[in-house]
């Protein structure tokens, strides 16, 4: 389980394909403190740390988690989101993130408000997530608060501090950001179209 404050931001050094997966070699800050088979959210989504070599660590995305996120589109040179597991005695400081992201979302705007940003993304709502005004979202791995829900779009406030200290800065309109909308929202709503 994660939370959604993004611990530090890792490169992408190498990308490699095997078959309908694909291998990423990145490096990140707390190389030394990562080890095998330790889960890691990049983007929001939870892979395993397979390889750990020198300066960098391999994790794999397979064919089902380059489908439903943008690990699909990752090059060399792109910088990522990353965050360990909540350890069972932290602090939670953001809102319950599994790291299995729902869908993408297209940045539709950024506006700059002379001391924070507005970002709005559109989705696909068939699929039949939601959001909520004031409730939670998970973009690109970071728990944020919707702003402005509507019924295939919402809007988020950003603060300068998340806005340097994640790939959110690099977020342009025409981009595909990852969503894990708030899993409270998501059992209620389950719950409600069975009746």
């Amino acid at each position: 389980m994660f939370t959604g404050i993004i611990e530090a931001q890792g490169k992408v050094l190498a990308v490699q394909e095997e078959g309908t997966n694909k291998h990423f070699k990145l490096s990140c800050p707390f190389l030394e403190e990562l080890k095998i088979d330790q889960s890691l959210a990049h983007n929001g989504v939870c892979l395993t740390v397979v390889e750990i070599t020198g300066e960098s660590y391999t994790v794999t995305a397979i064919n089902e988690t380059l489908k439903k996120t943008n690990l699909h589109a990752l090059k060399v040179g792109d910088i990522v989101n990353l965050e360990r597991c909540m350890s069972a005695n932290g602090r939670f400081d953001g809102h319950v993130v599994q790291g299995h992201v729902d869908q993408t979302g297209l940045c539709e705007e950024v506006l700059d408000q002379n001391g924070s940003w507005i970002f709005t993304f559109s989705y696909d709502a068939t699929i039949g997530n939601i959001t909520v005004e004031k409730g939670s979202i998970s973009v690109n791995g970071i728990s944020l608060t919707v702003v402005n829900s509507q019924d295939n779009k919402f809007s988020v406030a950003i603060i300068p501090y998340t806005f340097e200290h994640t790939n959110l800065k690099n977020v342009k309109p025409g981009d595909l950001v990852n969503l894990e909308f708030d899993i409270f929202g998501k059992y209620v709503a389950r719950l409600l179209n069975k009746k």
